[in-house]
């Protein structure tokens, strides 16, 4: 199977664009604000929560990055305006992080704020490590003003990812836990598959330690497994933390999830930047490009 979800990743590059297209319809909301809303909704109707994603990173101009932060703030609006059971997720690079950090910050602060004034929350995703530091300082210094409205993801494959929830932990913070996408070089990241599911749960059990709320983000079947045990054995409560899966990915584990009881929200991402989104995400996470590729044609 591994070498299956390799071939499609690495296939998809080559592909013509509308047959990406095709792939990418499976787990992307659409192009416009109006076609994430409609998602949202469907997602709300089945039991779901979820949070959005404006597509779009590794931004190298102010004005985009202004633009992009603007798009985020109607997000909220809209959401509030809806009444729908949403949060939002940025990328710093898509604010402006890579052109410079207090201008990414000032980004950041702007998005926030307005979902303190709504009532809302902001999870800030993590990117590859060259922005791992930044993101976390700016996480933190964004928490100070705005505590209950700003959280953090973690990526389990990276070997600092222990010493930094003993960082955050401490705080108060929300956390985002997922295994990691990015290739990063085996000096700072676990590589063995099971090294990395090993490294996840002990994570997953430190923030559960400080007492701190997580997303349980994964499709991973012996992680979903390990997380339904941890919470059992500590007798956590569904308000604790909630499991996180991608939109179009494993639905038929979805739906068992929130049958059994669990809070689920679901990563709902759409924009115009869905080819370029598609093809990175799914060369740096073959295992998706499988979940993708089989969702297609079994409809799971």
């Amino acid at each position: 199977m591994g070498f299956f979800n390799s071939l499609i990743s690495s296939v998809l590059p080559y592909a013509p664009k509308a047959m990406v297209r095709i792939v990418a319809n499976k787990y992307i909301a659409g192009e416009t604000l109006n076609d994430a809303m409609r998602m949202v909704a469907t997602l709300n109707a089945e039991g779901a929560m979820a949070t959005i994603d404006v597509l779009g990173e590794f931004v190298e101009r102010s004005d985009v990055a202004k633009q992009e932060t603007e798009t985020s703030v109607k997000v909220l609006e809209e959401i509030t305006r809806r009444k729908l059971d949403s949060n939002l997720s940025v990328k710093l690079t898509s604010l402006g992080l890579g052109i410079d950090t207090e201008f990414g910050y000032n980004n950041l602060r702007r998005v926030v704020a307005r979902a303190a004034e709504l009532g809302n929350f902001v999870r800030t995703d993590m990117e590859n490590s060259p922005y791992t530091d930044r993101t976390i300082e700016l996480q933190r210094r964004i928490r100070k003003e705005f505590p209950n409205n700003v959280g953090i993801v973690l990526q389990a494959y990276l070997r600092r990812t222990e010493d930094d929830i003993r960082l955050l932990a401490p705080e108060g913070t929300s956390f985002r836990l997922c295994k990691g996408i990015y290739v990063e070089p085996e000096a700072i990241a676990f590589k063995g598959r099971e090294e990395v599911q090993q490294n996840y749960l002990k994570c997953l059990e430190l923030i559960f330690d400080h007492g701190c709320y997580v997303g349980i983000a994964t499709h991973d079947d012996v992680l979903i497994d390990g997380a339904r045990k941890i919470i059992a054995r500590r007798g956590l409560k569904p308000d604790q933390y909630e499991f996180q899966m991608l939109l179009g990915v494993r639905e038929a584990k979805r739906r068992e999830l929130i049958a059994q009881g669990h809070r689920l929200r679901v990563y709902v991402p759409f924009g115009k930047d869905w080819y370029g989104y598609s093809v990175r995400r799914l060369k740096e996470n073959p295992a998706v490009a499988g979940h993708v590729f089989k969702a297609i044609f079994t409809g799971d």
